[in-house]
This record gives C-alpha cells, structure tokens and sequence, in this order.
C-alpha cells in the first residue's frame, strides 16, 4: 500500500515522503497513530499545498533575513568598560549584553545562540561578529569596546 508519511517513522521514511508499506502495517500501526494517510488524488493535492506553503514561508524568511543583513552593516553597537593599567579590561563582554544592546539601542532582536563567534570580547577596539541569521543567511555586526572616559 503507498502511503505518505505525516512524521518521520524509523526504518520506513521521512516526513512528506511517499513510500511503499505492507497493509497490515498501514492499517495497524501507522493510520491508527496518525503517521500516515494513504496516497489518494486528495492526499497528494493537500500534500503539493503545504510544501508550496512551506516554501513561500522559507522564502519570507529569507527575505527577512537578508533584510536584517544589510540593516545590521551599519550598527555599531558600544561598550564602554573598565579598564585597569595598559588597557586590560576588567571582564568581558558577552553575546547576551551585544544581545540586550540590540535591542535596547536598535530595537533588534537577535538571539544570543546565533553568534557564530561566541567568545567573549575582552579586548578594546573594534569586533566584527557574524551572526547566522538564517540557514545560508550570515550578518556581519560592529562591537566597539572602548574605555570608560574615552570618546
């Protein structure tokens, strides 16, 4: 009996997939705990819908992402921290404070677990952090870490 499948299932296949099963499996194991519906011409068609939806999502997303890409070139988020002498600093700063600045300074929401470099920032200067925005989709943002009283 062909089927498809509604979530992954082990050894059978992934989600969206149509795949050939017995039909006493069908029957007793995956119709009853709603992981597959069988291949009718209404099946299929709900199934082209939601993929098509499914990709004008992914694209929106894309866009967005992209979007935020070119917004996030300009920014320069600041810090100003404590120094001690020669110009160590006293602490880091870390991507959840460049997080919390964001959206304090440009209304932007990043979450913290999309930095690609996640170190702590413990020297003065000028930082360029990517952030993975979405799948494929890599930001660029500009910390600057400079010392209280400096201008």
């Amino acid at each position: 009996m062909k089927v498809i499948l509604l979530a992954d299932v082990k050894k059978v296949g992934k989600k969206d997939q149509t795949v050939e099963v017995s039909d006493g499996y069908a029957v007793n194991f995956l119709f009853p705990r709603r992981l597959a519906v069988q291949v009718t011409k209404k099946s299929v068609e709900v199934l082209e819908d939601q993929q098509e939806n499914a990709r004008q999502l992914e694209a929106k997303k894309r866009a967005e992402a992209q979007e935020l890409a070119e917004k996030l070139k300009d920014v320069v988020v600041e810090f100003s921290v404590k120094t001690g002498k020669e110009g160590k600093l006293f602490g880091n700063v870390s991507t959840k404070q460049i997080e919390e600045e964001l959206l304090k300074q440009f209304k932007i929401q990043i979450d913290k677990k999309k930095f690609i470099d996640k170190g702590p920032l413990s020297v003065l200067g000028y930082h360029h952090l990517r952030i993975e925005l979405h799948k494929g989709v890599v930001g660029t943002i500009n910390v600057h870490l400079k010392a209280e009283g400096e201008k």
